[in-house]
């Protein structure tokens, strides 16, 4: 007999779904996250589709240049949400592992006790993991946008001071 399983077997069948069910919640905190994880990719291929056209539109070579830097960091962004998204993907394959290895362990009379709990572990590393790709994603989207109002500011100071010239020339 296992320790704490209910001796009566209708009550079993209880506890294992109840055992099966508990990985759910850690289902919907990564089906959340991966929802949002594909919105930022999406997000991130259609900034880098822009900034490609500009760079086709430009011909002005130091402009080319902070262009192709914005182009490596959306790159580098697409990578880091793809890789997080990849490992909220096994983080459910894990979470769904650990509802069927529960009721496994049943089916063999507990026999593979480990299991379930080795599964969820490997879900919630995988949960943690991707965690910290998309962070690391959002500190380069607020880089890129701090960069790009910074130069576009720039811009904005060098056309006042032109128009400033052309005013005060005769």
């Amino acid at each position: 007999m296992i320790p704490g399983m209910p001796t009566n077997p209708a009550f079993a069948h209880y506890a294992i779904l109840t055992a099966m069910l508990a990985p759910a919640f850690f289902l919907t905190a990564t089906a959340s996250l991966l929802m949002s994880a594909n919105q930022r990719l999406a997000r991130v291929i259609d900034r880098l589709r822009t900034v490609l056209k500009e760079l086709e539109d430009t011909s002005d070579p130091e402009y080319r240049s902070v262009l192709e830097r914005r182009i490596e960091i959306q790159r580098l962004r697409s990578r880091l949400v793809l890789r997080g998204s990849q490992l909220l993907y096994a983080a459910i394959s894990f979470f769904v592992g650990t509802s069927l290895s529960v009721a496994a362990d049943a089916i063999v009379g507990y026999r593979a006790v480990a299991l379930p709990t080795i599964m969820a572990v490997l879900g919630v590393l995988s949960l943690f993991a991707a965690s910290l790709y998309l962070a690391r994603e959002s500190v380069l989207a607020v880089k890129v946008i701090d960069e790009e109002m910074d130069h576009r500011h720039a811009i904005a100071r060098m056309r006042r001071r032109e128009e400033k010239q052309e005013d005060e020339e005769p």
